[in-house]
């Protein structure tokens, strides 16, 4: 099968973004992606869209074909995916698997959210739909309270590592400050997070993750043809995973180990023929402060029950041996649901470009991305190399 590689990114700035629309938020990022890959929209063969609930938010279904017409592509093939919080991720899948069959040789893959413009109750509803409505939601469940239940069941496992999650939120907090798209730029302490309005114990509102309105598009192209046309340093996809598991709390094996990430993890590493530590930094989903920490573990990067620790020993830092969420994370750069994984994916490419600014780190050669959907229920990891 065909290599493929990233050969233009494009995102919007993240946040309440009252003035802008669905379609302005696809538009901005569509034809930055498109003008950075330096192609013409002619050479575009096929669409993959992620979004998660448009039709809910926005009265607004059928995202491909809104998207191929908001950028003026013509009549080529668009598909919406939709895998909650891992929507964006699950298009730049599809996308990626129809390039490596042969089916196309260039590809566009977005993703988009708004949600700003509804009130608090429209949006949680909206966003619980991603967990079992039966089981769960019908009975009072949120996800701040679903993965409030997962972090008292690690201290019940690994010991209270309240601490170290508020430290989460702060590091996080601090690199979004330097990153000019972050939704929350605002420095924070630990007694902030601490003092922040109670959610679901032991979360405060600083250990959540935000409210969003975004979008971000990457080029894709068979890195046979991306040699020839790249104007950037060539970044390519090495590894890619997709698993899943329960959609229930109560159906999963255990709270403190995401299956999904494990099973996702395990067949990126095999296709790129890397370990853990071959990673030189990660974008992972930090929906809540304890999620980050029991991902960094899921992926290997430390082991169970040592993740908090790693993060208080400065390990996930931008100047760290594992630098972890160098964009801010969901936590403040911002979690626009359906283009949420494609953002990871920009900061990855950005970093290995070296055009990250003010966050660039040091050695940026091999990247990673993991996107979580629901309760952990989807996993989708992408394994990324500059050369």
């Amino acid at each position: 099968m065909r290599s493929v590689s990233i050969i233009g990114i494009g995102e919007t700035k993240m946040g309440r973004l009252p003035d802008k629309s669905l379609k302005d938020l696809i538009r901005d990022a569509g034809n930055k992606a498109i003008e950075d890959a330096g192609i013409p929209k002619e050479s575009i063969q096929a669409l993959y869209m992620g979004n998660f609930n448009a039709g809910y938010w926005s009265t607004q279904s059928h995202m491909g074909a809104l998207a191929s017409e908001t950028l003026g592509l013509g009549t080529i093939p668009t598909v919406r995916t939709e895998g909650a919080c891992a929507s964006g991720s699950l298009a730049f899948r599809q996308a990626l698997a129809a390039i490596k069959a042969g089916m196309y040789d260039i590809v566009l893959v977005g993703g988009a959210e708004k949600m700003t413009h509804r009130n608090t109750e429209v949006v949680t509803t909206g966003l619980a739909s991603a967990a079992d409505v039966e089981l769960e939601t019908a009975l009072g469940a949120t996800f701040p309270s679903l993965f409030a239940m997962i972090a008292n069941r690690y201290f019940h496992e690994y010991g209270n590592v309240r601490k170290e999650m508020a430290m989460a939120a702060v590091q996080n907090h601090e690199n979004a400050m330097l990153n000019p798209n972050a939704q929350m730029k605002k420095k924070i302490t630990i007694e902030d997070v601490y003092n922040g309005f109670p959610v679901a114990d032991p979360l405060t509102v600083y250990d959540c993750s935000l409210i969003t309105d975004g979008s971000v598009f990457l080029v894709l192209a068979a890195t046979e043809v991306a040699e020839k046309i790249c104007k950037h340093r060539l970044v390519e996809v090495i590894g890619s995973g997709h698993g899943g598991s329960a959609l229930t709390l109560a159906g999963k094996k255990s709270l403190t180990t995401f299956e999904s990430t494990i099973v996702a993890a395990n067949e990126a590493y095999k296709m790129a023929n890397l370990k853990p530590s071959d990673i030189d930094l990660a974008e992972v989903h930090d929906c809540f402060t304890i999620t980050q920490i029991i991902n960094t573990e899921d992926l290997g990067f430390f082991e169970k029950g040592t993740g908090a620790r790693a993060l208080a020993e400065g390990k996930t830092a931008r100047d760290g041996v594992k630098p972890i969420n160098v964009s801010g994370g969901l936590k403040a750069k911002g979690h626009p649901i359906g283009a949420t994984g494609l953002s990871q994916m920009y900061e990855i490419v950005a970093q290995l470009r070296g055009i990250a600014g003010e966050r660039q780190i040091k050695k940026a050669d091999i990247g990673l991305t993991q996107n979580l959907g629901g309760s952990a229920a989807t996993c989708v990891i992408n394994i990324f190399r500059g050369r």
